[in-house]
């Protein structure tokens, strides 16, 4: 692959990266009632599911998967319930204790639920059967191509989640307080909960 190639990708892509959407706002609570390292191993579950479907779109699985009506109501329908109901958990915590994980089966629950917030996104899906292949020369080998373009991509997300992992843990000073602390909550569950009806009623492009 061309040097060239990749500074055009590596800012386009960092853009994604670093776009607010649910994962991201996930890691900074995480981060802030939890610590930065449990916010960061956390994540490592939504690099888990890019890394799936950036496997599915070097073979070719995703572009079916996208341009299937069915299969994709069904990971849109699972995505935006999943984000509901973590909303719906959210919003009826009166706080949200600052505390370390140090339990290894705590942290797993964590990137379970990035893992699984990740995959349900089918916008996901958009990002690597339309944005990655923009990058990639048919002259030469594809699936080399899609390798270095993927691992750029994660690694890319692996910053943004360091950087909004470290956000939120500037956040922990301002909301020790518990009214504080509800009061965020909120605002998150009010977001993640418009992001959970936009992807319920948006249509596949």
């Amino acid at each position: 692959m061309e040097i060239w190639t990749l500074l055009f990708f590596i800012p386009a892509c960092f853009t994604l990266n670093m776009t607010p959407g649910p994962n991201n706002l996930l890691s900074m609570n995480n981060a802030r009632c939890y610590g930065f390292k449990s916010a960061f191993m956390a994540g490592l579950g939504r690099i888990a599911a890019f890394s799936v479907m950036i496997a599915f779109a070097a073979s070719g699985l995703a572009v079916v998967l996208y341009a299937s009506e069915t299969l994709f109501l069904i990971i849109k329908v699972v995505g935006a319930a999943y984000l509901l109901w973590i909303a719906f958990n959210l919003w009826r915590s009166d706080t949200s204790p600052i505390s370390d994980i140090e339990n290894t089966r705590n942290r797993f629950g964590l990137a379970k639920q990035e893992f699984v917030l990740a995959a349900g996104n089918p916008k996901a899906i958009l990002i690597f059967t339309a944005f990655l292949p923009q990058f990639v020369d048919v002259s030469a080998s594809v699936n080399e191509q899609f390798f270095v373009l993927g691992v750029t991509f994660l690694l890319l997300e692996m910053c943004a989640i360091s950087l909004y992992a470290a956000f939120g843990i500037y956040l922990r000073q301002w909301f020790t307080k518990p009214n504080m602390a509800k009061r965020f909550n909120r605002a998150c569950a009010t977001f993640l909960a418009l992001s959970g009806a936009n992807l319920l009623f948006s249509r596949q492009q």
